[in-house]
């Protein structure tokens, strides 16, 4: 069931929101070459703490998964497509890409974002990839308005991805957001022949994650042996972006936005 959020509630997330983009931007002046991710963990635990929230990801359990993901931090490096945990012992390295996802409950609210960023130099590849799947997303949410249905947030990501010979991942989709880590609807970034997810209306009060998955190669995905992790299947570099939005009545709130 689909759960419409109220205006004072989308106001509370906005202001967790934008709590939530100034810690993002935060580890993202961190990733340089050297790095631990035990360094970002430790950093994002600090400011979320810090700002009055809870990580949303730490001790997060849902129903496909019984482990319980152990870290506040998301950190997924190159091959590495999401749900990574920040543990200790790996360190960023000139060349490498890394997908920031975070999430923070506030005020018994919850918000959820990702980056992708470059560590050091790399390659015109590497930097086309980030440079189109953040294109994607704001694609996406310029589709964000009463009257307009999730077909046209997939379909905008779909085809701006493929259009620069990109795969779209479609094992896994946004997904509504705000009393809980993840709600209804799932939010598709590829269209399909399923009329029921992709004709959901976007209403005011709609709170939804928007979350592009793209890859340099094949768009298959595979979990990866600590039962968390989800990589590509063809080891190919990989890029993840995602903002918080709301449908308002006169179009879309980016709601962890900075400005």
């Amino acid at each position: 069931m689909v759960k419409l959020k109220s205006k004072q509630e989308i106001e509370i997330l906005r202001e967790g929101g934008k709590i939530l983009a100034e810690i993002l931007a935060e580890l993202e002046k961190m990733a340089e070459p050297g790095i631990s991710t035990a360094d970002l963990e430790k950093k994002a635990q600090k400011l979320i703490k810090k700002a009055g929230g809870q990580p949303s990801f730490k001790g997060y359990k849902d129903n496909h998964n019984k482990k319980s993901f152990p870290t506040a931090l998301c950190a997924s490096i190159n091959e590495e497509l999401v749900h990574v945990p920040s543990l200790p012992g790996r360190y960023l390295k000139n060349g490498d890409i890394i997908s920031l996802d975070l999430g923070i409950k506030y005020k018994k609210l919850f918000t959820d974002t990702a980056i992708t960023v470059a560590v050091g130099k790399i390659d015109e590849q590497s930097q086309k990839l980030i440079d189109t799947t953040k294109e994607c997303l704001n694609l996406a949410i310029s589709q964000v308005k009463p009257g307009n249905k999730l077909f046209d947030i997939a379909r905008a990501i779909q085809i701006n991805a493929e259009a620069n010979n990109f795969g779209v991942v479609r094992e896994l989709v946004g997904h509504g957001v705000g009393y809980e880590v993840h709600e209804e609807p799932q939010v598709p970034n590829f269209v399909n022949g399923e009329k029921e997810f992709v004709n959901i209306e976007l209403t005011p009060g709609l709170v939804i994650a928007i979350e592009p998955m793209v890859t340099i190669g094949d768009w298959h995905v595979e979990t990866g042996k600590d039962g968390l992790s989800i990589l590509t299947k063809d080891k190919s570099l990989s890029a993840h972006f995602e903002h918080t939005v709301g449908v308002t009545e006169n179009g879309c709130l980016v709601i962890t936005s900075l400005d």
